[in-house]
């Protein structure tokens, strides 16, 4: 008998005209919220992206580098508040008292507060990576959880892509020891073995004349690399050096043509070399 009054309460409930109006306008009050909230976010991240375009076109524009970073973060921070502002309305329209909610909330927050000292560090970590500028969107670099190119840097971690496409999402509290190899320019070197009875000076000559013409066609090189001459040698070989200088990690596909270019010199004037050690990144 209760299960019947029980099953009839609930049909009469679902029967009931006001039931529907109530339901259907709080489908429209919802989508509404959704579609609008879809609007501001897109609207919003177009804002924010074109006032960083404006600035960077500015004469007082700032690192370019920082700037990115900072329009992705804001850009998530939107996001974040339209669609946290989203959930609230939605709450409301299906009738839930929401200050009520957030009151139990805060409660909750306050009961688990000491299990969530791990999130409030990545935050704050996470600030000062930004603050400080200790690594941006697009820098190389390598810490304790992987390395490779900065995508994002969030409010808790940060994303990293690897050389070979492995994404590794990182809590920025776990973030100590950074290495990052796009602040700096590279410095490298090339070894080569001669026979140990050439003739260094002609070999010094014709290289260096070779190295001379470089900057013009490589922009990633800083200045001319440098003909050091012998820095090693054995009873047949004597091993020579040239050093150079480049943008960030640039000095891997310098140093590739390099090596290519100076090889083939060395065989034209019959010189014999082989490329004894790699001093480039």
């Amino acid at each position: 008998m209760d299960m019947q009054r029980f099953v009839q309460k609930w049909i009469d409930y679902f029967s009931n005209p006001e039931f529907w109006d109530k339901a259907f306008a709080a489908f429209i009050e919802i989508t509404l919220i959704l579609v609008i909230s879809a609007i501001v976010v897109r609207v919003a991240r177009a804002v924010i992206a074109r006032v960083f375009r404006i600035r960077r076109r500015t004469p007082l524009r700032g690192n370019e580098r920082r700037d990115t970073t900072i329009l992705r973060l804001l850009q998530n921070i939107v996001v974040y508040l339209v669609y946290f502002s989203a959930i609230v309305g939605i709450l409301s329209s299906l009738g839930i008292q929401v200050a009520g909610l957030l009151a139990g909330a805060g409660v909750a927050g306050l009961a688990i507060g000491f299990g969530a000292q791990s999130l409030v560090k990545d935050v704050i970590t996470g600030f000062f990576i930004i603050f400080e500028d200790q690594f941006g969107v697009g820098d190389y670099i390598k810490l304790t959880g992987g390395e490779g190119t900065v995508v994002e840097i969030g409010l808790r971690t940060t994303k990293i892509q690897g050389p070979t496409g492995e994404q590794h999402i990182i809590p920025n509290g776990g973030i100590t020891n950074v290495t990052n190899y796009s602040v700096n320019n590279t410095k490298a070197t090339i070894d080569l073995d001669v026979p140990v009875n050439a003739d260094i000076e002609a070999v010094q000559s014709v290289i260096q004349q070779y190295l001379n013409t470089l900057p013009a066609e490589h922009e990633e090189l800083v200045r001319a690399p440098q003909f050091l001459g012998v820095v090693n040698f054995t009873k047949d070989e004597a091993t020579v050096r040239i050093t150079y200088e480049t943008l960030p990690r640039q000095a891997a596909a310098v140093g590739r043509v390099m090596r290519r270019d100076v090889i083939s010199i060395f065989a034209q004037f019959g010189f014999i070399a082989t490329d004894s050690d790699e001093g480039d990144e």
